[in-house]
């Protein structure tokens, strides 16, 4: 059955009772069409169009009706042109070859008399124009920017928007265009004039300098809007017009931004806006919202900045949970410009963490870590571990790392240090990474004073508690080292010592043997810990008796590592004397900084940085690698061996001895890097093997610990750092941060920060970097080769360049998305010229 008109089509295929039935319907009156298509029947085809249109609204396949929408254009009827433009656009986009037909027609039409067909070109080129269309068309758009006729004009200004996003280099051809729609009365004209010249400004930077003149009248224009009384034809909810309003805040942002004199001129009427309007709407809130944001870019005053973070914080006792978590977004991205402003929130932040929405419980998470310092460490410290003890599980891995580095980094003295590390090892043990344990046992390796209290604490939460595999890890390792010290001091219950017997401690040792929670690490820790107590004085013969024959047990274990500690450690008990030499106390390792990623958080703790020269961490910058003779004692391939995992050069051999085995030439991966820009491996005697660490930290003296600023100290605010996206393809999506200092010309620290945008997780992520041979990199290992969706996962890398040289690096990247392995490789070079400094 063919149906002659739209109305009799819905209703066949309303009537149908089965999918089967209705697409059998639609092949049928496709069929019906393609033949009245066929038969050139003019009158059926408005008809056929309209049909056809409905049916590729259902999804079905309609893209044979393309060249009779283009005859539609051409009729002379009005009826006909909406139609054949309205057909255009759903079933033409800017890749189609068929678009190249059009053009002729938007371009005649657009100098119709009518100006509903005008309407018709203008709208059909803002939705579907190409770039060689853009280019074709841009006069014709620049003529009508200038027409009496306000609904044209309005309409030319969207078509302007899209030439210049589809031909950037026409940006000059709009300009004073632009500059004389500013001044247009007509709120709709006004908006897209806005709205195009906000695009050309970030388009174009040379723009902003055009139109920073016009900061006084897009002021005058807001000052209207704001103190205008009822005007039924633009009030939105007690507000005259809220769209133009917030456009205009967004352009002034734009304006303001570096320039102090645009700044003050726009100074009073942000802050008569931020006072008068209404924040019990939502209206009046987005214009609120609008007006924080552009206050928070200009170089406005630190009084109306105040202002702007209290509108905040007055946003943040908001019932709907979307402004409150625009309120602690926006906080997070400028605790770092007035963080004492921001600190006059802090309860309030604080009652967010137990908000029920996870969503404002993670961005206030990540708020408090900022909020950070030496006069409010305890505090906060305090209200994070009481969150810690109710958190979910994918809050607890960032949260221990968190909370230990700000320990680490404000703790008032080491044992309030201990103390916390300590209950963080008792409410999340699980969750603790290896870095911040292996940091508690430098701290205590390295406090005396205090290794009789650790090691009762320790003593005290294994007996409570053997399910937390860090906790168990670290009372094992200490009273490993320093459980002869509880025999004297006794172990503290209540505030009361109770004395504690060799037997006491090597049972509760033990219990941890046969645990449901050991593992493989923890046998092992175990294995070396009764091993060190049977080694001390205090320990009585029938208990070392006890120890040998755990160890013998052991002798035979299916696990090679406990097989080999195991015989090992037995074979130790034979040697008399010397065993006690050999399993003496361990002198207490180097002091150094705890440097990691930021465990899938945006902010890392502290909000101030240090008065010396300081990565995007925190961490003291390295000295730049020594030069001798004018070579440096890296060179290129060295580096590259280091961070593609090739063997390093071997050394020069030293006079006296004789290398043992000869290093045969092979091709590796660091000679295909040289080969991405041009250069071959040096062919000169090896330089000397670079170190382990990527990172070379000035290290602390051993018998002090790392210097802390004190609270009177004034540190610089943070500077304001920009990311830029390095590569987005497949769900991922990959941004590099940099950081210079103007101390250190020539290094650039560098942020990459992985996302996925999807809701699949990205796998077994590598991320490879190098540079051109005059450049020199190194990196530090990525926090977690797995992306999980909404979580950002971390890598850090430094590039030394000879000041004034542009930063260039090629990207490797391979990781697996849904099953499905992707290997890729971009070419970056989108760092601002200038970034290491003057030549």
């Amino acid at each position: 059955m063919v149906y002659h008109n739209l109305k009799a089509l819905i209703k066949g295929i309303r009537a149908c009772k089965t999918v089967a039935d209705e697409r059998a319907l639609i092949q049928q009156e496709s069929a019906a069409i393609r033949a009245s298509f066929r038969e050139e029947d003019v009158y059926a085809r408005h008809n056929n169009i309209a049909k056809l249109l409905y049916i590729h609204m259902l999804g079905s396949p309609a893209h044979f009706g393309q060249i009779e929408c283009l005859k539609l254009v051409a009729s002379p009827r009005f009826t006909d042109k909406r139609l054949g433009y309205l057909g255009i656009m759903l079933l033409l986009d800017e890749n189609q070859e068929v678009l190249t037909l059009v053009t002729n027609s938007l371009k005649n039409d657009m100098n119709h008399s009518n100006m509903y067909v005008v309407g018709l070109g203008l709208c059909t080129f803002a939705n579907i124009a190409s770039e060689e269309m853009s280019r074709d068309l841009a006069n014709e758009i620049e003529k009508l920017l200038g027409s009496s006729n306000t609904y044209i004009r309005k309409k030319a200004a969207l078509c302007a928007l899209r030439v210049i996003k589809k031909v950037p280099d026409l940006t000059d051809h709009f300009i004073s265009k632009a500059k004389n729609l500013l001044t247009d009365r007509n709120h709709g004209v006004l908006l897209t004039a806005i709205t195009l010249t906000t695009e050309m400004c970030q388009i174009d930077e040379n723009c902003l300098n055009e139109f920073r003149n016009a900061v006084p009248l897009l002021v005058r224009n807001l000052k209207a809007l704001v103190t205008t009384g009822y005007s039924p034809e633009h009030d939105v909810s007690g507000i005259t017009d809220p769209f133009l309003q917030v456009k205009v805040l967004r352009l002034l942002r734009l304006l303001g931004r570096g320039d102090a004199r645009a700044s003050e001129t726009m100074n009073d009427i942000l802050a008569q806006v931020a006072t008068n309007t209404d924040s019990t709407k939502n209206v009046g809130n987005s214009i609120l919202y609008e007006t924080v944001l552009t206050i928070l870019e200009i170089e406005a005053d630190s009084g109306l900045r105040v202002m702007a973070i209290n509108i905040l914080g007055k946003f943040l006792g908001n019932r709907d949970n979307n402004i409150r978590y625009v309120a602690l977004n926006t906080l997070n991205k400028v605790v770092g410009m007035d963080t004492n402003a921001v600190q006059r929130h802090r309860n309030i932040i604080l009652d967010c963490l137990r908000d029920g929405d996870i969503s404002i419980r993670r961005r206030a998470l990540e708020l408090s870590y900022a909020l950070i310092n030496e006069q409010n460490v305890r505090i906060l410290i305090r209200e994070l571990l009481a969150f810690l003890e109710v958190a979910d599980d994918e809050f607890k891995l960032g949260m221990t790392t968190q909370i230990s580095l700000a320990a680490e980094r404000f703790a008032p003295n080491k044992r309030w240090h201990i103390d916390t590390v300590l209950r963080v090892l008792k409410l999340a043990g699980n969750f603790v990474r290896e870095e911040i344990l292996s940091a508690f046992i430098r701290l205590v390796a390295h406090t005396p004073e205090l290794q009789a209290y650790t090691s009762s604490k320790l003593y005290t939460a294994l007996q409570d508690d053997i399910s937390q595999e860090s906790l168990t890890l670290a009372a094992l390792w200490v009273i490993g080292e320093y459980g002869d010290v509880l025999f004297d001091s006794g172990v503290v219950d209540e505030d009361q010592p109770k004395q504690i017997t060799d037997k006491d401690l090597l049972d509760l040792l033990l219990t941890t043997l046969d645990s449901p929670y050991a593992n493989s690490l923890t046998r092992q820790f175990l294995m070396a810990s009764i091993t060190k107590l049977a080694s001390r004085p205090t320990t009585s013969s029938p208990q070392q008796q006890r120890v040998a024959e755990v160890l013998a047990m052991y002798t035979t274990s299916p696990e090679l590592e406990l097989q080999q500690r195991a015989v090992e450690f037995a074979s130790l008990f034979t040697l008399g004397d010397l065993r006690s030499g050999v399993l003496e106390r361990m002198p207490p390792p180097e002091l150094k900084a705890t440097v990691m990623g930021i465990v899938s958080e945006n902010k890392p703790v502290g909000s101030t940085q240090g008065g010396k020269d300081t990565d995007l961490l925190g961490d003291e910058v390295a000295p730049p690698t020594p030069v001798v003779n004018g070579q440096a004692t890296h060179n290129n391939q060295d580096l590259l061996a280091e961070i593609f995992g090739s063997s390093p050069a071997a050394p020069s051999p030293t006079p006296g001895r004789t290398p043992s085995i000869s290093p045969q030439p092979q091709k590796s991966s660091v000679q295909d890097i040289l080969g991405l820009f041009d250069s071959s491996p040096s062919t000169a005697s090896p330089a000397p093997a670079p170190s382990t660490a990527a990172f070379a930290f000035s290290p602390q003296p051993q018998s002090q610990a790392p210097p802390r600023a004190s609270p009177q100290q004034q540190h610089p605010p943070a500077p304001r750092l920009t990311s830029y996206t390095a590569y987005e393809k497949q769900e991922l999506k990959i941004t590099l941060t940099p950081q210079t200092s103007a101390a250190r010309p020539g290094v650039v620290n560098i942020m990459a920060r992985f996302q996925v945008s999807g809701s699949n997780t990205a796998t077994g992520l590598n991320f490879q970097a190098a540079v051109p041979k005059s450049q020199q990199l190194q990196m530090l290992p990525m926090s977690n080769s797995d992306v999980q969706p909404g979580t950002t996962e971390t890598q850090q890398m430094r590039v030394m360049a000879p000041p004034g040289s542009n930063i260039r690096l090629r990207l490797r990247i391979s990781y697996t998305l849904a099953g499905q392995a992707v290997q890729d490789q971009v070419d970056f070079s989108g760092f601002p010229p200038g970034l290491t400094g003057s030549g």
